[in-house]
């Protein structure tokens, strides 16, 4: 049985942002799970008895080589890909990283690329969730705008 496939999927996903307002970004290699050549903010699947939070810092340790700041956590979203039969449930962190580390990719059989850009200037094509979690992030930064 695969998560995802055979029942509904729950995973984490980082919305990885630096002190110029930069996202960290993934290219995902024709070996992932779904939505090969795309671009996403890193993340994986939750394992079971798992907390969110452990879930996010683990993925970041495991594909990036990271400690991470978690700033806030953003509601759970519908990540529907019917063109692969899969239903996921993503929440997604907004993280900076701890310190100057510097990330990597330490499972160049899931990524191809790593970059940071700019809002405005993303990569495409997008995943799904990550063109949800770019409308949320900016939405964010409006309410911080109107706030302050």
């Amino acid at each position: 049985m695969k998560a995802g496939i055979d029942y509904i999927g729950v995973s984490v996903g980082a919305f990885i942002i630096n002190d110029e307002g930069d996202v960290l970004l993934v290219k995902r290699s024709q070996n992932a799970k779904n939505e090969k050549g795309k671009w996403e903010a890193p993340g994986g699947a939750v394992e079971f008895g798992e907390k969110l939070e452990d879930a996010i810092r683990r993925e970041m340790k495991e594909e990036l080589g990271i400690e991470i700041e978690i700033l806030t956590q953003w509601v759970a979203k519908d990540h529907l890909l019917a063109d692969e039969n899969q239903h996921w449930v993503p929440t997604t962190f907004l993280v900076k990283i701890k310190g100057e580390q510097k990330p990597q990719i330490m499972e160049p059989h899931k990524h191809d690329a790593m970059g940071w850009f700019a809002l405005n200037n993303f990569p495409s094509p997008l995943s799904v969730i990550t063109q949800i979690d770019k409308k949320g992030y900016e939405e964010y930064l409006s309410l911080l705008r109107t706030t302050t």
